[in-house]
């Protein structure tokens, strides 16, 4: 592509093929979110078996959904427990994720541990998966891993930061819009469909807001990993300019998020709802599995179509300031050595 300027549809375009073209990343990221969610499983499965026992409950449970039941175990379950609930099936488990993180709704602490390991695996593995789509080639386990332990502490730092931005957002401009202005605002209305424009009208704002952070730390991580950028400050000073010069770096955000809303919009179409046991259950579960892999691959082509626009306007595809490391020479060898 030489030095051309991509647009952002193009970029995006170019994104997704980079993504398509490193399938194992898409599977092994996969694979990290389910092993994530298997002691979680696990628990669960082991509460729900104490508690149903071999009563006729235990019957209805596997025939269907027993709501009465359900109401039942949730009334008396702690931890995890809570959570079981009608809630959690089908597209209504999206629904209920997608409130509790607009209203900051608190969870179980194991469920709070289990979010904090992925985001630290995340973190490991975004360097990796950033140097993968930028160099628009194979770079094979030990280039891949090398580039993940390089950014990692350097990724760290930014998530400081980043929890600092998020910490204010959720912790005093959230409070503030829901809390305090919208009581203000809607203290005289007397349609409710107009106290509900409002809400939404603030729930907009704040995920714009929301979306600005998420868009500049995105290319902080971009900037790190093509510019090989050491000062994480330098990064996110540098991606502020990048953004703030090229509109097409915001229209890109735009066009991923409306992605995410079509994957979201097609899994409400097609996810199933109360199942019984057997193939129909199986069936289900697929369906349920090939969504997050949608997800996943929305959330890979955010990456990797932002690098794709910030090549077009740093130099040409495929450029990193960085040399590929290379077995003995990576970090990795280097530690095995000393």
């Amino acid at each position: 592509m030489g030095f051309a300027r991509m647009s952002a549809l193009a970029a995006w375009l170019d994104g997704a093929r980079r993504v398509t073209r490193a399938p194992v990343i898409l599977a092994s990221v996969w694979l990290m979110t389910v092993l994530v969610s298997v002691p979680l499983t696990m628990v669960m499965r082991g509460m729900l078996a104490e508690h149903l026992g071999s009563s006729l409950a235990a019957d209805s449970a596997a025939g269907g959904v027993n709501y009465d039941w359900m109401q039942e175990f949730a009334d008396q379950a702690s931890g995890i427990g809570v959570t079981f609930k009608p809630t959690i099936i089908g597209f209504a488990a999206v629904l209920d994720n997608l409130s509790a993180f607009l209203d900051r709704t608190s969870q179980p602490a194991a469920i709070v541990g289990a979010a904090s390991a992925y985001i630290a695996l995340w973190i490991f593995l975004a360097g990796g998966i950033i140097d993968r789509y930028a160099r628009n080639r194979p770079t094979r386990a030990h280039g891949f891993f090398s580039a993940s332990g390089v950014y990692f502490l350097r990724f760290l730092r930014l998530a400081v930061i980043q929890f600092v931005a998020y910490a204010a957002l959720f912790g005093w401009l959230h409070p503030y819009l829901f809390t305090r202005l919208f009581p203000r605002v809607t203290h005289d209305m007397t349609v409710e469909r107009n106290a509900f424009f409002v809400r939404v009208a603030l729930y907009v704002v704040f995920g714009a807001l929301l979306g600005a952070f998420n868009l500049i730390f995105d290319y902080a991580k971009v900037r790190a990993v093509v510019e090989d950028r050491r000062s994480m400050l330098g990064a996110l000073a540098g991606s502020v300019r990048f953004v703030r010069r090229n509109g097409a770096a915001v229209r890109l955000y735009l066009v991923n998020a409306m992605v995410f809303a079509a994957s979201v919009g097609l899994y409400a179409l097609v996810a199933p709802g109360v199942t019984r046991a057997g193939w129909t259950m199986w069936i289900a579960f697929a369906i349920g599995q090939l969504y997050v892999l949608a997800r996943l691959w929305v959330k890979l082509t955010f990456w990797a179509s932002e690098t794709a626009l910030f090549q077009s306007r740093l130099a040409h595809a495929g450029y990193v300031a960085a040399p590929q490391p290379t077995w003995p020479d990576s970090p990795s060898a280097e530690a095995i050595r000393g």
